[in-house]
C-alpha cells in the first residue's frame, strides 16, 4: 500500500512538535491516556441517550500493556474509536481535533462531558519514544476495523484489520536506547505507575495494567512464584472535585504531605471554586515552615496545573506572585487547553484572570488568620514574612495595599509582634509619626539611646530586625498619614519650640568646636553637633539622607556590592546636658591634642552603641589607657 504524506504541515513542523512543544519525553503518555479518556467520554455521552451501546459508566476502562522483549507499549480503549476517514482527518493532519470538533457540535453542548484532548498535537508527542506507531481502531457501530501506521515525518499508511471490539489500541515501538537517552524506562512498570500516579490520577476511568506479584505458591512454604494481576493505577477522584464538606481535614493534611513532601502538616487549606469569566477550582496551601532552599536562588515557586483533572504542568510560575510564592497547590480548569506550550501559556488571558483572583483569595485568607488565628498567624509571619515585605518593596509599593496590613513587627509594646493597624490604633493622640529602629535584635535595639528617649515620651517604638525591614517602610514612606521616622536619624524631633530654640543656640555656639572634632575625624563623620534626645547617656551615632547606618550595614554585606564601601552620612550627636559637653569646651581651649583623643573614643562608643565594628580597635585601647594614667 502506498504511503501517504500528511496533508498540511511538513517534516519541519513535525520535528518542531515533537522536540519543542513538550519539555519532558515523559508527557506522551499523558497525552495518549488523555486522548484515550476522551474516546470513552464520546461514548458514554452518546450511551446516556442511546439504549443500544449498552454499557455503564462502571465498563469503561483504559488498559497499558508492555512487552519488553518485543520493546512495545500498547495504550488501549474501548472508547468510540475512528472510521478510516476519522483517522485520516484526525491523525493525518497535525494539529487537527477531532475532540474539539465533538464538543463545538451544536448538540454536544452538555456539561456533563470535558473533551479536553485535540488528538493531532498530543498524539505525535509519542514520536519524542517511539520510532513506529500503529494504531488499530474500530468505531462503534461499525463491522470495520482500521490499522494507522507511521515511522514519522515519512509519511503513513492506513490499511483493513482485524479488530473484534469498538476502541482504539495505540502500540509504540520505543526507540533503542542511546547514551542521551535511556528510552527503555517506559518499558518498566514502576515508571509507567509514577507517570500514571504524577499527571493522569484524576482520569475519570480506570487506567488498568498487569502487574507482577511474588506470591507463595499455595500449599508451600518456602516456595514462591510469578503471578499476574490487575492493578488499577489512577485513584480517578480528585480531592478538590469532592464536595468540601466530604473532605476531613485529615485527608486535606495527607494528600498535601504525599504530595509536596512536607512531613509537616500545613497551616492553612484554602478552596476556591469560580464559575463566569474564568472557571476553576483551586486548592491551595500555607505551608508550617519555609522549604530549607526557600530563600535561595534554587527555590522554584508555581502551583500545580490541572486541565479537567489532568496535569498539565507541574510547577506554573505565572499563577502566583512572588509575595506568595510559598503558598502549594493547585488549580484545576476546564477553560485550559491541554495542549499548551508553557510559551503560550505564559500569555493565556484565562490564566492571568485566574491569577488575579487567586492573588486576592490568599491575601483575604492570611487577613482572616491574622485577625482570628493570631498564633498561626505569627507562626507563619516568622517562616514567610520577609517575603510579603520584600513584594512591598520589589515592586515599589505597588503592592501596599495588598500586603501592608499583613505585615507585623516587633515593636516596644508587649506583645512580640504588632501590626501597623494596631500600632497606630494605640498611637498618643496626635502622634503624626510611626518611630522605628534598626538592629540585630529587638534586644540590642532597645538599648540604643534614642529609642530610649523617644521610650520616655511616651511613644512606642517598632524594632526593625530583619534586612528587608528598613527598605520597606521607606518605600511605604506612610501608613494612614503617619510618616515613619528613623529614631536614628536627624528627623527625630521630640521636643517643644523652646527645647528646639535652645538647642540651635547651643549648636551654633559651639560651631568651632564641631567643625575641629569633625576635623578629628576626618570622612568618618558628615557633621557634629548637640543633642537634647540622649537623656543619661553621653553620645550617639544618627544618619543624614537616604542611607541609614542599618542601611549601611545591609547593603555592604548583599551580593554585588563587594568593594564599593556603600556608607550613610553619620552625625556624631553629643548630648548637651551630660557633663562630657562641659569637658569638651575645655578641652577647646586648653588642651586640643587630648580633645581629638577624646573625639576619637567618643566616635568609638558611639560605634559601639550602634552594633557596629571599630575601625581601629588597637587604637582605640591605647587612647583608653593613655586616660586611664
Amino acid at each position: 500500500m502506498a504511503k501517504k504524506q500528511f496533508k498540511t504541515e511538513s517534516k519541519k513542523l513535525l520535528d518542531m512538535m515533537v522536540n519543542s512543544i513538550y519539555t519532558h519525553k515523559e508527557i506522551f503518555l499523558r497525552e495518549l491516556i488523555s486522548n484515550a479518556s476522551d474516546a470513552i467520554d464520546k461514548l458514554y455521552f452518546r450511551s446516556l441517550t442511546d439504549d443500544s451501546v449498552g454499557m455503564k459508566h462502571g465498563d469503561f476502562l483504559i488498559r497499558l500493556s508492555v512487552d519488553k522483549d518485543a520493546r512495545t507499549l500498547t495504550i488501549s480503549d474501548n472508547g468510540i474509536g475512528m472510521t478510516k476517514d476519522e483517522l485520516e482527518n484526525n491523525l493525518g493532519t497535525i494539529a487537527h481535533s477531532g475532540s474539539l470538533d465533538f464538543k463545538s457540535a451544536e448538540e454536544n453542548q452538555n456539561d456533563k462531558i470535558n473533551i479536553i484532548g485535540q488528538f493531532g498535537v498530543g498524539f505525535y508527542s509519542a514520536f519524542m519514544v517511539a520510532d513506529n506507531i500503529k494504531v488499530e481502531s474500530r468505531a462503534f457501530g461499525s463491522d470495520e476495523a482500521y490499522l494507522w501506521e507511521s515511522s514519522g515525518a515519512d509519511g503513513y499508511t492506513v490499511k483493513p484489520c482485524e479488530k473484534e471490539t469498538a476502541g482504539t489500541t495505540i502500540t509504540l515501538h520505543i526507540k533503542d536506547d542511546t547514551e542521551e537517552e535511556k528510552y527503555a524506562e517506559f518499558l518498566e512498570t514502576y515508571r509507567l505507575r509514577e507517570l500514571v500516579h504524577k499527571y493522569s490520577d484524576y482520569i475519570r476511568y480506570p487506567i488498568k495494567m498487569l502487574v507482577s506479584t511474588r506470591k507463595k505458591k499455595e500449599g508451600t512454604e518456602d516456595e514462591y512464584e510469578d503471578v499476574f494481576e490487575d492493578e488499577t493505577l489512577n485513584s480517578m477522584t480528585p480531592i478538590w472535585k469532592r464536595p468540601q464538606s466530604k473532605v476531613k481535614d485529615e485527608e486535606y493534611t495527607e494528600y498535601y504531605k504525599t504530595k509536596f513532601n512536607d512531613y509537616d502538616a500545613p497551616l492553612k487549606v484554602i478552596r476556591q471554586s469560580t464559575e463566569g469569566t474564568a472557571t476553576y477550582t483551586a486548592l491551595l496551601f500555607i505551608p508550617s515552615h519555609a522549604p530549607y532552599d526557600y530563600y535561595s536562588r534554587d527555590y522554584e515557586k508555581g502551583l500545580q496545573l490541572y486541565s479537567s483533572s489532568v496535569m498539565i504542568m507541574e510547577k506554573c510560575k505565572d499563577l502566583l506572585p512572588d509575595h506568595f510564592s510559598f503558598v502549594k497547590g493547585l488549580v484545576d480548569s476546564a477553560d485550559l487547553s491541554l495542549n499548551i506550550s508553557r510559551e503560550m501559556l505564559q500569555h493565556d488571558r484565562q490564566l492571568k484572570i485566574i491569577a488575579k483572583a487567586l492573588e486576592k483569595k490568599i491575601a483575604s485568607e492570611l487577613s482572616k488568620m491574622l485577625k482570628n488565628e493570631r498564633e498561626n498567624y505569627e507562626k507563619f509571619f516568622k517562616e514567610f514574612g520577609a517575603q510579603l515585605k520584600w513584594g512591598i518593596y520589589s515592586s515599589f509599593g505597588v503592592n501596599r495595599e495588598e500586603l501592608q496590613d499583613l505585615l507585623l513587627f516587633h515593636t516596644s509594646a508587649e506583645g512580640e509582634f504588632a501590626s501597623l493597624r494596631e500600632y497606630v490604633d494605640r498611637a498618643r493622640e496626635g502622634q503624626d509619626k510611626i518611630y522605628y529602629a534598626v538592629g540585630e535584635t529587638a534586644e540590642k535595639i532597645a538599648m540604643l539611646p534614642q529609642v530610649e528617649a523617644v521610650l520616655s515620651k511616651g511613644y512606642e517604638v517598632l524594632y526593625l530586625t530583619q534586612d528587608i525591614d528598613e527598605f520597606c517602610v521607606q518605600i511605604l514612606q506612610n501608613y494612614d498619614n503617619k510618616a515613619f521616622v528613623n529614631v536614628c536619624t536627624d528627623n527625630l524631633d521630640l521636643g517643644d519650640e523652646k527645647e528646639k530654640a535652645e538647642l540651635k543656640e547651643a549648636n551654633d555656639k559651639s560651631e568651632e568646636l564641631f567643625k575641629f572634632m569633625k576635623e578629628s575625624l576626618g570622612d568618618k563623620v558628615a557633621k557634629v553637633r548637640y543633642t537634647n534626645t540622649l537623656k543619661n547617656h553621653a553620645v550617639c551615632l544618627s544618619s543624614e539622607g537616604a542611607v541609614s547606618v542599618g542601611m549601611e550595614q545591609i547593603l555592604n554585606k548583599m551580593p554585588g556590592t563587594e568593594g564599593q564601601n556603600i556608607k550613610a552620612e553619620t552625625v556624631l550627636e553629643i548630648n548637651m546636658e551630660h557633663p562630657i559637653k562641659d569637658k569638651l569646651l575645655y578641652l577647646f581651649g586648653n588642651d586640643k591634642e587630648k580633645l581629638a583623643d577624646y573625639t576619637k573614643i567618643l566616635y568609638a562608643q558611639a560605634r559601639l552603641i550602634n552594633g557596629l565594628n571599630l575601625d581601629n580597635p588597637a587604637e582605640i585601647s591605647d587612647l583608653v589607657c593613655n586616660l586611664m594614667v
